[in-house]
């Protein structure tokens, strides 16, 4: 996926999200270019991997020559359900200005104990509190879209790909 900030002032974000499981493996790369000053963009991607999944996601942040004032943020997050699950995030930076604001973070964790502990501590049966970790984990790409018909429609997606990777 690539998006090019080509006119002065130009905004971008944006928002992944998937979920492997079996021996699936998913692949992605992204590159925000930045080819003009004031320019601002925003990306996050989070995934769940299950059962011996994997996945590698590859980013660019990218700021040309004269595209000063450049504010570009990236994020790839990713849960693993298993042990055998295991995923690799790539941030990179290539930066051509001096006067830019260039972030980028990378996680990749099983679900926390902790939370598991305090949710079954509580009364939850442990399948119903990974279920409410899992949904938590995802619903931070939800809210990034704006309340209507697109934000129903990737919220219910998500939910029928998780239904079918936890069983």
């Amino acid at each position: 996926m690539e998006t090019k900030l080509a006119g002065p002032g130009s905004e971008a974000r944006v928002t992944g999200g998937y979920a492997g499981a079996g021996s699936q493996h998913l692949d992605y790369d992204t590159t925000q270019e930045h080819a003009a000053p004031n320019t601002t963009s925003d990306l996050a991607f989070r995934g769940i991997l299950a059962d011996r999944s994997t996945s590698v996601w590859r980013g660019m942040i990218r700021v040309d020559p004269g595209a000063q004032g450049t504010d570009a943020f990236q994020e790839s997050r990713n849960l693993l359900l298993s042990h055998e699950a295991h995923a690799d995030a790539i941030p990179g930076l290539e930066i051509e200005a001096n006067d830019v604001r260039c972030t980028h973070a990378a996680a990749v964790a099983q679900i926390d104990r902790e939370q598991i502990y305090y949710l079954t501590s509580r009364g939850l049966p442990l399948e119903a509190a990974k279920g409410l970790i899992i949904e938590g984990f995802l619903q931070a790409l939800v809210e990034r879209l704006a309340p209507g018909p697109v934000r129903e429609e990737i919220s219910g997606a998500l939910e029928r790909r998780l239904a079918e990777i936890t069983g």
